[in-house]
């Protein structure tokens, strides 16, 4: 079966476990691209929020840097200040904290390192422009300006779909 095939039988795939091996295997085999593919589908189905959601968006990331940790420890390494933070004040603050902190989050440095700041927070902010205040939008742009990032960059993470 060509890498092809792979790739749209994966892209129809919800079991987490089959999608992991399926990365496995192609990372084994130095399939990028069915890699890509699978890690891509796999935190895509792992939140329980509806796909299109603000919730969904921010657990997507939470599990991107959650299967990252995993793939490098060799075992599952929750983030331990993310979720409760998430539990206690909610998505939407949690991504206001992000944006408005007064340096870069640690998953917004490693999702930089791994070329997906698609799925930083400060992104997932620019993405709902009507769930946040104008100073939020400001300084979650302010922090992709600050890494020399052109406007049609910035638009790209933007218009990222999932």
């Amino acid at each position: 079966m060509g890498n092809e095939r792979v790739i749209e039988k994966i892209r129809e795939c919800r079991d987490v476990a089959k999608l992991r091996i399926w990365k496995e295997n192609a990372q084994r085999h130095g399939a990028d691209d069915v890699e890509r593919a699978a890690f891509a589908q796999l935190v895509s189905v792992m939140p329980e929020a509806a796909s299109g959601t603000l919730d969904h968006a921010l657990w997507q990331t939470v599990h991107t840097i959650e299967e990252m940790r995993r793939e490098e420890r060799g075992k599952s390494s929750p983030m331990h200040r993310t979720r409760p933070k998430i539990k206690r004040v909610g998505v939407k603050q949690t991504l206001i904290d992000w944006a408005l902190g007064p340096k870069e989050t640690d998953e917004f440095s490693i999702l930089l390192d791994r070329g997906m700041l698609h799925l930083a927070g400060e992104a997932i902010v620019l993405r709902f422009p009507d769930q946040f205040e104008p100073n939020v939008l400001a300084a979650a742009r302010s922090r992709f300006e600050k890494k020399g990032m052109t406007v049609a960059e910035i638009q790209a993470l933007i218009d990222w779909r999932g």
